[in-house]
């Protein structure tokens, strides 16, 4: 995984706090972490696909929200704050089989309190699967994990 220097010491502390959650479960791995652009792939198979074989729109919605909380994470100012999605809207543009999706996620705004962010979910081929938009509200958290 490529991840940007500046952030490193947040990814560190997001993977390792991480307890086994739907990213697992739909087999999302992330490839880059950067402040302005994150990166992960999700396989199309018995995971991530409705009844009928094609993939499920609520499976590239997962996968959109994923990209903007870790980007909304790694963005995050005070060790006290988290990120939660607040507003997604997905359009599902092509339909998909088999094989893997690659979500790219850049930020519109980083703000204090409210980030937004643009995903692009497209095939092997870079043809554009779903274009979604994420609204994260910045929080103050206390984790019960330490």
């Amino acid at each position: 995984m490529e991840v940007e220097p500046q952030v490193k010491k947040q990814a560190d502390r997001l993977f390792e706090k991480a307890v086994p959650n739907l990213s697992d479960t739909m087999g999302i791995k992330f490839k880059v972490l950067h402040k302005d652009r994150i990166v992960a792939t999700m396989p199309v198979d018995h995971r991530t696909v409705q009844p009928f074989g094609l993939l499920h729109g609520g499976a590239s919605a997962a996968l959109a929200e994923t990209l903007a909380s870790v980007g909304g994470w790694i963005n995050l100012k005070e060790p006290d704050q988290g990120v939660v999605g607040i507003e997604i809207n997905a359009n599902h543009l092509r339909s998909k089989r088999t094989g893997v999706v690659t979500g790219r996620a850049t930020p519109i705004r980083i703000g204090s309190k409210i980030h937004v962010w643009e995903i692009r979910i497209v095939d092997e081929e870079e043809r554009l699967i779903c274009i979604s938009r994420c609204t994260l509200a910045v929080i103050r958290i206390r984790d019960d994990r330490d």
